[in-house]
């Protein structure tokens, strides 16, 4: 069974000139597309795998560049569809390079994309909704109402987006691999919105950006976070496959309650059962679990051995991440020398724990921190200390 919300999904169709976007479309839909607007049917096949390679390997999106088709038949796909990403309305380079993107999608709505660069690789944090329904009392995002999904194409948009800002699609004939190292390498769904409540949409967006004749990335470098919506966790496994990241946060049901609301639904127990099933449907290495550290919040010792204690059994790393602040949060960050106290523990009970080098704070790109600059109507620290029970 799917969990869904009661959210709208804009349709395929545009409003002007009422042509379909085929940005989005999975490859039997894109065929069932094609075929509904004269291509014949035999042709089909051939047809999506030459347009697919178009747009997603080297980026395309003027169909008369499309020098493969026959004039006419590039004529009777301009007539009928477009090819459109989400639009970039600004960009904000961080002074450790960090870039945050905020983009309009459809309805005139905006989201924020962060793209970050390491030496060994570039992550692109991607959203999947406008706003988030789980009020997470540490998250910026959470203070923004949810005001729909998004779609397919706006998901897997804003990796194209981010590829052409990156200047990094390959020539039309060169292959993906053939362009040398690259810059946008994997890609985390831990923008804004909950991905599991979206479910759908970042399958399709997913599978899009993992099939091989397109922008071709890894089901290993492909990361998605979820707060804990349990029935859908075995499906991210089964029709996904990618790694997955639990944003957990606390060692009791009491204090999750307070951080992360949806443990009122799940505990974690639950939580922990279903994720204990994980590894093995998906062949993934380890699960990641989150953990924000939040000043006389989940940050004593104590928290760290339970944290070890309830994680027994599951292969898995610890990312723990200094928090973040954001105007009117009710929370600190954890001192330096609690956060490094807490990482041994855990450490010496035979567990990854990195924590994570804080990037793009000063343009409040970082962990927790974003939301669209439309949205950004402020809650005082008093209003969202009290829903958080504190």
């Amino acid at each position: 069974m799917t969990i869904t919300q009661d959210v709208v999904t804009i349709p395929r169709k545009l409003p002007e000139g009422g042509k379909v976007n085929l940005v989005g479309l999975t490859r039997d839909k894109l065929r069932e597309t094609l075929i509904a607007a004269g291509t014949p049917e035999k042709q089909a096949k051939m047809r999506v795998n030459q347009i697919w390679q178009w747009i997603y390997q080297w980026g395309v999106r003027d169909f008369d560049a499309m020098t493969n088709l026959a004039k006419a038949y590039r004529a009777q796909l301009a007539e009928n569809f477009v090819i459109e990403i989400p639009e970039l309305v600004s960009k904000q380079v961080s002074a450790d390079g960090t870039r945050k993107y905020l983009v309009r999608i459809a309805g005139g709505h905006e989201v924020e994309v962060v793209y970050i660069p390491e030496t060994d690789r570039g992550t692109l944090c991607v959203s999947s909704q406008v706003g988030c329904t789980l009020t997470c009392s540490f998250c910026h995002t959470g203070t923004q109402k949810l005001v729909r999904n998004l779609t397919a194409g706006e998901i897997v948009g804003q990796i194209m987006m981010a590829r052409d800002d990156l200047g990094e699609w390959p020539e039309p004939g060169v292959g993906s691999g053939e362009a040398g190292p690259r810059l946008l390498s994997n890609v985390v769904l831990m923008g804004m919105g909950e991905p599991l409540y979206n479910f759908d949409n970042v399958r399709d967006a997913m599978k899009i950006a993992m099939d091989g004749e397109g922008i071709s990335l890894s089901r290993r470098r492909i990361t998605l976070s979820t707060s804990g919506v349990v029935p859908e966790i075995a499906k991210t496994a089964e029709e996904i496959g990618c790694l997955l990241a639990i944003s957990f946060h606390a060692t009791t049901d009491e204090v999750r309650d307070q951080l992360v609301p949806i443990n009122k639904r799940w505990n974690i127990k639950t939580l922990l059962d279903a994720l204990r099933a994980y590894p093995k449907l998906s062949n993934s290495e380890r699960i990641t679990f989150e953990y924000v550290m939040l000043k006389d919040v989940n940050d004593t010792d104590a928290d760290a051995r339970r944290l070890v204690k309830l994680i027994a059994g599951i292969p898995a790393k610890i990312n723990l991440i200094p928090f973040n602040e954001w105007p009117g949060s009710p929370y600190e960050r954890s001192d330096w020398s609690r956060i490094e106290a807490f990482a041994d523990i855990i450490y010496k009970a035979g567990y990854a724990s990195p924590i994570r080098t804080p990037r793009g704070e000063d343009i409040m790109a970082a962990c927790g921190q974003l939301k669209s600059a439309t949205e950004r109507a402020r809650k005082s620290r008093a209003e969202i200390a009290k829903e958080a029970g504190l």
